[in-house]
């Protein structure tokens, strides 16, 4: 059963929180600091929930800072939930700033509390499991994952890599065909030869012939030397292929011919050269539409397909994202020397919603942009720099959304609306929809409106003075 402390000085509070978590957690109970660390320190609990005021600062922070600083110290991912009054949430953002995971205003609602604990517990799940992969069945080749998708792709890759055969992989985008190419290669007999890429789609028609199979001196103007191609080169060792539905089809007769004889001639030459290389080729482009449009040959399909890999876009890759975006952030905050702990509640929300057109090439952009600009210990929706209009976020109309990605969607943009109609008038835009104004504010800071709350709050002054 997962461990939960409660630091509270009120027995009430502790009381109440004991009677309606027990059922589902280990609840460890401590009345002041002292108390706290030490039963923090034997049980090492996943979640913890913290009042600030705790003797013998109770009127103060002093002693709930201090508590959740030594806390963090020995432990960074725990989850800790500051619980707070109504006046205090200034204290209640500088813990989150200082590493809280989140926080809960007074008086508690115990099914509330429970939502907010349920999703501590998952992220702290997903972190250690993260942190886990590299060692499993869930890692390979810079590459992870625990999708099923991925899994299978990870086992294709393991049965493959010593059968000396050609490797066509398919995938959008940015969903790591590359790295799939080299992990095949470094698990292969040919390790120990050349690495050799080329990108058929981003080098211009009139030089590609030359890159992929050489020249010799004198072939064309400017051909002063004899050239190595990447064919020749990659020879005892492995040809990557990207981009291959770009190749021109003249190109692909000789690609063909290379293929079943083993054999080339460099541009200008006469003399047939045996390679020895393994040829792993890769595109974004269907290609079996591709052949009935004529634009690729179908027999040259046949023969760089032995074995195809389909790639999954990341949109697909349920569980992954959060789990990508939990290695990225440790791999940029150790890069650029930044102590940031991990995503707001309302930044996870929005990295799970989003489409991902980039695919993970994309995810791994955002969170190095977001570590740079963080300016607290989490990452917040405004550090991954989304537009504010869901069209623009990436959401797909033609992907099934649950219920629940739909009701948040709608809510946000209700609040927008909402907030936007009365020039960023709280009060009013709370009578609109019919809630209380703290209740407004919590809810915006659900949706990753929250970063707006010093403006929103500024005007709300004003507009009680």
């Amino acid at each position: 059963m997962e461990k939960i402390l409660i630091v509270d000085d009120s027995e009430e509070i502790r009381k109440q929180l004991k009677w309606g978590l027990s059922k589902d957690y280990s609840v460890f109970l401590a009345a002041n600091p002292k108390e706290a660390l030490s039963l923090f320190t034997k049980h090492q609990p996943n979640v913890v929930t913290l009042d600030l005021g705790l003797p013998p600062d109770e009127n103060g922070t002093t002693e709930g800072f201090r508590c959740l600083d030594n806390i963090l110290k020995m432990r960074p991912v725990t989850k800790v939930i500051v619980i707070t009054g109504n006046d205090e949430r200034e204290n209640a953002l500088k813990a989150v700033q200082k590493g809280a995971y989140d926080f809960y205003q007074k008086p508690i609602v115990l099914e509330e509390l429970k939502v907010i604990l349920k999703r501590a517990f998952y992220l702290h799940k997903i972190e250690e499991e993260n942190s886990k992969l590299m060692s499993t069945r869930a890692a390979m080749g810079g590459m992870v994952g625990q999708c099923l998708e991925m899994l299978d792709v990870f086992s294709v890759i393991r049965k493959i890599a010593s059968a000396d055969v050609s490797v066509l992989i398919n995938g959008e985008s940015g969903t790591g065909k590359e790295l799939v190419a080299r992990a095949i290669h470094s698990m292969s007999l040919r390790k120990d030869g050349v690495f050799a890429p080329i990108n058929c789609g981003a080098i211009p028609e009139n030089l590609i012939e030359s890159e992929l199979f050489g020249h010799e001196k004198g072939a064309f103007t400017g051909a002063h030397i004899q050239v190595q191609g990447k064919v020749e080169y990659a020879n005892k060792g492995t040809l990557f292929l990207d981009e291959i539905g770009e190749l021109p089809t003249h190109l692909q007769v000789k690609l063909l011919r290379f293929l079943q004889e083993r054999t080339f001639q460099r541009v200008g030459g006469r003399e047939d050269i045996p390679i020895d290389t393994r040829v792993i080729s890769a595109t974004n482009i269907d290609i079996p539409k591709a052949i009935k449009e004529g634009k690729f040959r179908e027999d040259l399909y046949y023969r760089i397909g032995v074995v195809t890999i389909n790639l999954p876009a990341l949109r697909d890759r349920k569980g992954d994202i959060i789990l990508l975006s939990n290695l990225f952030l440790r791999r940029y905050s150790e890069e650029f020397k930044k102590r940031i702990r991990g995503f707001s509640p309302s930044a996870v929300d929005m990295l799970e919603s989003y489409e991902w057109p980039g695919n993970v090439r994309e995810l791994e952009n955002r969170i190095q942009r977001a570590v740079l600009m963080a300016e607290s210990s989490m990452i917040e929706p405004q550090d991954l720099a989304f537009t504010d209009e869901p069209e623009k976020r990436g959401f797909s109309a033609a992907r099934a959304v649950t219920l629940k990605e739909a009701r948040d969607r709608l809510e946000r943009d209700l609040i927008i609306s909402a907030i936007d109609r009365h020039k960023g008038n709280i009060v009013k835009a709370a009578e609109e929809l019919d809630v209380s104004r703290p209740t407004l504010y919590d809810i915006m800071k659900r949706h990753g409106l929250f970063h707006d709350y010093s403006t929103y709050r500024q005007q709300d002054k004003k507009e009680k003075v």
